[in-house]
């Protein structure tokens, strides 16, 4: 048998076309069932696993390892010069896809809305919708991308966030690793680290297509961040906050990547 099985992997030259098939075959097959048994293997050790529980998760370390990789990797590559591709006005979409409705309930009063700032304890600022649209506007037209497989060429207005930044004096606050962000009714929220956050592309927006947001966009104001994929793009921002411990976030909770960068 051990010479049945050296012969096999020998260059043979004397061999018959029929032989090599053979040959071949068993070799094929060798390796698919190698391959197989380790792949089996690997997800029963997987599977056996316990739960780590991160962001309430319950993901399994191993995986949430490589999350976090990938996280190191792509903070390691970001920075205020890597931008996401600008489009003409002609290339954006007029009928805007809506990726996710979380956070925005029926029982929304937009006379009554404002963003509330959490500077510290005790500390808030709470800000009108005129606030915001005194400062400059940008507009950025980007491909938006969905972790649902989409992507669409899409048109924002509104402030960026380090202008804003600077007008309401946070830049002591922006000096933290991260950026929490809840909805008014809180049903959806998540964590940004700060320097995407202060990324020259990311946007308070408050128009879409050069008109206010429609209530399935997230009116009155929400977060546009070209170098994210959309989940992390809230709608109906209610509440900001900053920290230094990762804030939570509603789908790493669920086991996606914290960081969903592209």
């Amino acid at each position: 048998m051990a010479n049945f099985f050296k012969n096999l992997f020998v260059r043979n030259s004397k061999l018959t076309t029929d032989q090599l098939i053979v040959k071949k075959t068993i070799i094929s097959f060798f390796f698919f069932f190698l391959l197989s048994g380790a792949a089996f293997w690997g997800w029963k050790w997987l599977q056996g696993q316990s739960s780590d529980g991160a962001f309430g998760s319950g993901i399994k370390p191993p995986l949430r390892t490589v999350l976090n990789k990938n996280e190191k990797f792509f903070n390691n590559w970001l920075s205020d010069k890597h931008l996401a591709k600008a489009f003409p006005l002609s290339a954006a979409a007029k009928n805007v896809r809506v990726n996710g409705d979380l956070g925005l309930g029926n029982n929304f009063d937009p006379a009554t809305w404002k963003l509330y700032v959490i500077k510290a304890k005790g500390d808030t600022l709470a800000l009108t919708l005129d606030d915001i649209k005194k400062l400059p506007k940008t507009e950025i037209i980007f491909d938006f991308k969905c972790i649902e497989g989409w992507s669409q060429v899409t048109h924002w207005g509104g402030v960026k966030f380090s202008d804003f930044v600077k007008a309401y004096g946070l830049t002591a606050e922006t000096s933290m690793k991260y950026l929490g962000l809840n909805t008014p009714d809180e049903e959806y929220y998540v964590g940004i680290d700060m320097p995407s956050a202060m990324h020259p592309q990311t946007l308070l927006c408050y128009e879409m297509n050069g008109q206010p947001l429609p209530m399935n966009q997230g009116y009155p104001l929400r977060l546009i961040i070209p170098v994210k994929y959309g989940i992390k793009s809230i709608k109906r921002i209610g509440t900001m906050y900053f920290d230094n411990e990762r804030p939570p976030d509603y789908w790493a909770e669920r086991g996606y990547d914290y960081f969903s960068g592209l």
